[in-house]
């Protein structure tokens, strides 16, 4: 498994599990929470990022040698988001930026369309993009020809918990789409992580389901588990699914019988 690694932005990365670094109770979790996971990209809000301030400031807590992947939570249409990189990139935050466009209050679903126009401008001033949309099929085509570096699918709502909801649109992307496939936002579970992986996904982004375990350093030892697991599963290329029993060991010749 060492050698399986895979590339976004110019990046090779071994880990095919994302964390974040919201909903913490204690920011000071964070470190261990890398650790245990095995994580190399952490995701972070701009607007917890003050690198004036003293005390109390995230970046504090994320280790050094992972890949920062800001987001632009809080845009509401792709010039918000457009503006919330570009500050990012100039703060020192590195050319990755994960695109987040919502104006949806209530279940807070991502506009796809004002996410391929924030796409297509960053692609083209050298960001490395990865955009956050609903799994469907059209808008991430559309999301390739504007220039992203992946594309990540929502596996149910952002904050829920609820698993991979979208199992089967998800799964037409990882076969349609000759991008990176980063199931992202809903995943509760290690073994929905795990799912996700043995389909064939690149790789997963989990958050919530981490931050708010009563152990989220324990929890992000279990995902890194469960990420590996899946991956190899679906390396391992997994039997076909029957209808019918069929026996694992000969029936024929049994005690010099006949079957």
């Amino acid at each position: 498994m060492s050698k399986d690694t895979f590339e976004i932005g110019g990046r090779t990365l071994t880990s095919r599990l994302f964390t974040g670094t919201g909903k913490y109770g204690d920011d000071s979790v964070i470190p261990g929470v890398c650790e245990a996971s095995g994580s190399e990209v952490v995701t972070v809000a701009l607007r917890r990022v003050d690198l004036e301030s003293s005390t109390g400031n995230v970046m504090d807590f994320i280790p050094k040698h992972m890949q920062l992947l800001p987001n632009t939570s809080g845009a509401r249409t792709a010039d918000e988001a457009v503006r919330i990189a570009r500050l990012a990139r100039t703060m020192g935050c590195g050319n990755w930026i994960k695109i987040e466009v919502i104006s949806d209050n209530r279940y807070l679903l991502p506009d796809g369309y004002e996410t391929v126009r924030a796409t297509e401008i960053l692609a083209k001033e050298g960001f490395v993009v990865l955009p956050y949309v609903n799994a469907d099929l059209y808008v991430a085509k559309a999301l390739v020809d504007a220039g992203a570096a992946a594309v990540m699918p929502l596996g149910a709502p952002i904050g829920t918990n609820r698993g991979l909801k979208t199992r089967e649109m998800v799964r037409i992307l990882i076969e349609e789409i000759d991008l990176p496939i980063v199931v992202d936002a809903g995943i509760g579970r290690p073994s929905e992580a795990c799912e996700a992986m043995e389909m064939g996904a690149d790789a997963v982004l989990v958050n919530t389901a981490i931050a708010t375990a009563s152990d989220p350093v324990m929890m992000a030892r279990a995902f890194g588990r469960a990420v590996r697991a899946g991956r190899e599963a679906y390396l391992s290329g997994p039997g076909a699914k029957r209808v019918l029993a069929d026996a694992s060991s000969p029936l024929t010749g049994f005690l010099g019988g006949a079957a």
